[in-house]
């Protein structure tokens, strides 16, 4: 099994800043990319940030240049610091890693791993004017 824990959420005035975090632990072998998703009401789910195991990131364009998602490979967490928060970032913040596991013992024993792709359960972001 996997657990994703996520904290860091919160109500904050807007220009000020919000640091989430999501810690994975369980069973798996690897983390490969990971993600932050946001839904407000009535919206669909949207991509907000991606890292690669190797660093690279993606921002989605309504958070270039205020948000910075980063990756502690050692304790199997992702991080996204939001700054200059603005009322249009409220929202639920979802972490989104893809997972390595193994499914079946003779998957183990041959090292074989598929990927799957996890939900966190969300923590609410509120921005006020």
């Amino acid at each position: 099994q996997v657990q994703l824990v996520e904290s860091g959420g919160g109500s904050v005035q807007a220009g000020g800043s919000l640091r989430l975090s999501c810690a994975a632990s369980g069973s798996f072998v690897s983390l490969g990319a990971m993600s932050w998703y946001r839904q407000a009401p009535g919206n669909k789910r949207e991509s907000v940030a991606s890292i690669t195991s190797s660093g690279s990131t993606n921002y989605g364009d309504s958070v270039k240049g205020r948000f910075t998602i980063s990756r502690d490979n050692a304790e199997n967490t992702v991080y996204l610091q939001m700054n200059s928060l603005k009322p249009e970032d409220t929202a639920v913040y979802y972490c989104a890693p893809d997972i390595d596991r193994f499914t079946t013992i003779q998957a183990m024993c041959s090292l074989a791993t598929s990927r799957y792709f996890y939900w966190g359960q969300g923590t609410q972001v509120t921005v006020s004017s």
